[in-house]
C-alpha cells in the first residue's frame, strides 16, 4: 500500500471522525480537520492526539474552519508545509437542519448552503492549487442518500444543499480530470446510530410556521426513529 496524505473535513465527530480513523490506522498521514480546536473541540483534538500516540498512528488535528477562505487556506499550507503535498481531500463537512421547510427563513437556508455548499468551495479554492500543480490527487465527496431518492420529508434544506455539493463534485470532476486529479462521490447511508448527526440538527428559528404543521408531529418526530427501524443492527458508519 502506497501512504497517502490525507485531509479529512468535519473530522470531529461522525463519519468523518470515523474515517480519519480508520485511515490512519491503515497507514496513511490523515489531518483530522475540524473548527476551534482550541476552544470548542479542545476535548476532541486531544482525544485524537491521545490515540494517534497510544496505536503510533500519524493522526494529526488541524484547526479549518469552512467557514472561512482564510482558515482554510492556512489548513492546506501547514499540510503542504508539513507533508510537501496532499494526496487526498475528503470533503465530509456539513451540518443538518431538521423542520417544516416553510418554516426556514432564507437567511437560515443560507447558512445551510453555507457549511454544506460554500465549505466544500472554500476547501477547493485552498487544495486545488496543490493538486494541479503536483498533476496527481483525489477528490472524496461524502454525499447523501438524500440526493439519490432516499429523501424523507422534512430535511428541505439539507437535502438541496447536499444536492447543490453533488453537482459541484459532478461539474468540477470534468475540469479537474486533465490536471490527473479523480473524483469520487461516496454516498453513506442514513446512520442514526454513531454519529451525532441526528442529535445536533438544526430546526428552525419560527416556532409559529413550525407549530402550523403540527398534523405532522408524529412523523417529524419519529424520522431519526424510522430511519434508526430501517438500518441493519449491524451497520457500522
Amino acid at each position: 500500500m502506497q501512504k497517502q496524505i490525507v485531509l479529512v473535513t468535519g473530522a470531529g465527530t461522525g463519519i468523518g471522525r470515523l474515517s480519519a480513523q480508520s485511515l490512519a490506522e491503515a497507514g496513511h498521514v490523515v489531518y483530522a480537520s475540524m473548527r476551534d480546536i482550541a476552544g470548542r473541540n479542545a476535548g476532541r483534538a486531544a482525544e485524537l492526539r491521545a490515540l494517534a500516540a497510544a496505536k503510533n498512528i500519524q493522526l494529526h488535528p488541524l484547526e479549518l474552519d469552512v467557514l472561512s477562505q482564510e482558515s482554510a487556506d492556512a489548513a492546506a499550507a501547514t499540510i503542504v508545509r508539513e507533508q510537501g503535498h496532499i494526496d487526498v481531500v475528503m470533503q465530509n463537512a456539513g451540518h443538518l437542519v431538521v423542520g417544516p421547510t416553510e418554516a426556514f427563513t432564507p437567511e437560515e437556508i443560507v447558512k445551510v448552503f453555507d457549511t454544506n455548499v460554500l465549505g466544500a468551495q472554500r476547501v477547493n479554492r485552498a487544495v486545488l492549487p496543490h493538486l494541479r500543480r503536483q498533476e496527481s490527487g483525489l477528490m472524496l465527496w461524502i454525499s447523501s442518500t438524500t440526493t439519490k431518492g432516499g429523501f424523507p420529508p422534512f430535511m428541505g434544506p439539507y437535502g438541496a444543499a447536499k444536492a447543490a455539493m453533488d453537482s459541484l463534485a459532478v461539474t468540477l470532476a470534468y475540469e479537474i480530470a486533465r490536471f490527473g486529479v479523480e473524483t469520487s462521490i461516496v454516498v453513506p447511508g442514513a446512520f442514526t446510530r454513531g454519529t451525532d448527526h441526528f442529535p445536533s440538527a438544526g430546526k428552525p428559528a419560527d416556532a409559529t410556521t413550525a407549530a402550523a404543521y403540527a398534523r405532522y408531529d408524529g412523523l417529524m418526530d419519529q424520522i431519526g426513529a424510522r430511519l434508526s427501524a430501517l438500518t441493519p443492527d449491524n451497520a457500522d458508519p
